[in-house]
């Protein structure tokens, strides 16, 4: 008995240490940022600007304006958790095949882009882009999409803004959803500093939502995208499911590509 319960408190004791470590290191566990030399140059093919903005607390935001001479308006992008904009090119060339000029944007500690991680924080670089796009573009000519964590962020954007669309590619319904999925034996709900509650943000968005997501997705489940979809209001919503479609390879699908041929109209 003796030894047993010696036995049990040492895996209390582990399970405590493992808790601590996720709650200390989740910023490590959600983001995984590529870093570029300040003094990168963008090799994009089309005529594109990079510039940068000043945000909170002295944070430097990077990005890429791509001007394709569009007279539909333009795609704000939010990336996924992983790399930076340099990786974008095939993204890029989607939009402005479709004829909208791009808005590409690296978060802080991605690309050139500095600043301490924080959720508000990124909430709060997304509206300066927002604000930037304003000063071109009239805001029904303004699509906001997002990918895998962007999506959580474009969720944002559109809730506070009136874009003309909203386009969510392999989104899920929340951050701490995702994380009570992949670490089940952990309370995620009481230790996550990130919570990207993106199915509340959904009840405020107005403009019409195109969800994209594969159903065979290991990253993000696709059941995270009916949860999404149904906490929608309205009927200016439409969910495309990518038959064996995964989480990084949409793009290689045909009915992914008729679907934003749809969103993209």
């Amino acid at each position: 008995m003796r030894r047993l319960k010696k036995i049990g408190i040492g895996l209390g004791v582990v399970y405590l240490l493992l808790v601590a470590l996720v709650y200390i290191f989740q910023e490590r566990l959600i983001f995984f940022p590529s870093k570029l030399p300040i003094d990168h140059t963008y090799s994009f093919v089309q005529p594109f600007e990079e510039f940068f903005l000043a945000a909170a607390a002295d944070a430097q935001l990077n990005a890429v304006h791509i001007k394709n001479n569009s007279t539909k308006g333009v795609v704000l992008y939010f990336h996924g958790n992983s790399g930076n904009i340099s990786h974008l090119g095939r993204k890029a060339d989607l939009f402005t095949k479709h004829g909208y000029d791009v808005i590409l944007v690296d978060y802080r500690t991605y690309g050139k882009s500095t600043g301490a991680m924080t959720e508000q924080a990124l909430y709060d670089d997304a509206q300066l882009f927002y604000d930037y796009a304003l000063k071109t573009y009239a805001e029904n000519e303004i699509l906001v999409y997002g990918r895998s964590l962007g999506t959580g962020i474009a969720s944002y954007v559109a809730a506070n803004n009136n874009p003309c669309r909203l386009i969510l590619e392999s989104p899920f319904s929340s951050a701490v959803d995702l994380g009570k999925h992949r670490f089940p034996f952990i309370p995620v709900a009481w230790l996550s500093e990130f919570r990207f509650p993106s199915t509340e943000y959904m009840k405020s968005v107005q403009c019409p939502v195109y969800i994209f997501h594969g159903n065979a997705d290991k990253v993000i489940p696709y059941s995270f995208s009916q949860q999404l979809y149904t906490a929608i209001p309205g009927v200016g919503k439409k969910l495309f499911t990518i038959e064996n479609g995964g989480h990084n390879d949409l793009q290689n699908y045909a009915a992914f590509n008729r679907g934003m041929i749809e969103a993209l109209k």
